[in-house]
């Protein structure tokens, strides 16, 4: 039995999706789970409660943890320790391999390449939870107490209609409106294709020699400035690449009337500078990553 504890979003589903290839028994939870192939078996639990993260698990040879939290940093500070205790006692209980799916708030600004060694150094309060959880899980592992690894991606862009990129650059260009880049068309910004994640994190899971360290997931290391990537769109639309930028001041006002964007401000750093992240460990064990343009038509292809 393999357990996704967190489905229903982007790297939830697309994990449902591959997991096939290494077992017929896949056991899906979340609040209100929803199968991707009729053989799943369907488990409702709240994370949150010890009890039910205990029975969600009971069972399973490997665990993923790719739960998505409301956007809110009260939120995240009061569920994500909560979260990150329950799985881990569960684990422990249960003997299950466990598989985190992390991102890269932890690192803070960083010059350079995020690596697997780079030091924890967060800009924002939302890093400082994730940095937080990470540490907790690592030093479960350093003391022996679990097998675990964390699997850790860069932005996203892939085969959804739920993603940033997709209603800020996709759908603008393909609607013949001017795509969206936030505060900097100049920096590099490397983004890591949804499904080359999912395989990604789905491997390292049933690779045992993989465990008891982070691995930065397969992203195609010639990022692209905003201006790069909607001229890459908009050549594979065969549109024009008309875009506008939103500054970061304009941001500011706009979250004074958006919650969401309010609490994005505080991580538009990764916007104003470059942010670039090394997977080469990775790709150079297992597969390279798709290239951007190859990603880029996969995901209009799949939108028609």
């Amino acid at each position: 039995m393999q357990t996704i504890l967190g489905t229903g979003g982007v790297i939830g589903n697309e994990l449902a999706k591959i997991l096939p290839q290494y077992t017929d028994k896949i056991r899906l939870v979340s609040r209100n789970p929803k199968a991707i192939h009729p053989t799943d078996e369907l488990f409702k639990a709240d994370l949150s409660d010890a009890s039910q993260t205990e029975d969600a698990v009971r069972n399973s040879e490997v665990v993923y943890l790719t739960v998505g939290l409301q956007y809110k940093f009260v939120v995240w500070q009061d569920l994500w320790p909560k979260i990150m205790t329950n799985v881990i006692t569960a684990c422990k209980k249960n003997n299950c391999r466990l598989v985190f799916f992390d991102n890269v708030y932890m690192y803070g600004k960083v010059n350079g390449w995020m690596k697997e060694n780079t030091p924890i150094n967060p800009s924002s309060k939302k890093g400082e939870v994730r940095a937080k959880i990470a540490e907790q899980l690592m030093n479960e592992v350093k003391k022996g107490n679990i097998k675990a690894l964390i699997a850790r991606a860069a932005d996203f862009y892939g085969n959804t209609s739920n993603s940033f990129l997709w209603s800020t650059v996709f759908e603008k260009l393909r609607n013949g409106q001017s795509a969206q880049v936030l505060v900097n068309d100049k920096t590099k910004h490397s983004l890591t294709f949804t499904p080359d994640a999912a395989r990604a994190t789905a491997m390292l899971g049933n690779t045992v020699s993989a465990y008891n360290r982070v691995w930065h997931l397969p992203t195609d290391r010639d990022a692209m400035t905003g201006k790069q990537f909607v001229e890459a769109v908009a050549a594979a639309y065969k549109v024009k690449p008309k875009y506008m930028v939103l500054k970061k001041w304009m941001l500011q006002m706009t979250g004074l009337f958006n919650p969401i964007i309010k609490e994005y401000v505080e991580m538009l750093y990764q916007q104003e500078y470059d942010y670039l992240f090394d997977s080469s460990d990775f790709e150079n064990h297992f597969f390279k990553a798709t290239d951007y343009h190859s990603g880029i038509i996969q995901i209009i292809d799949s939108s028609k």
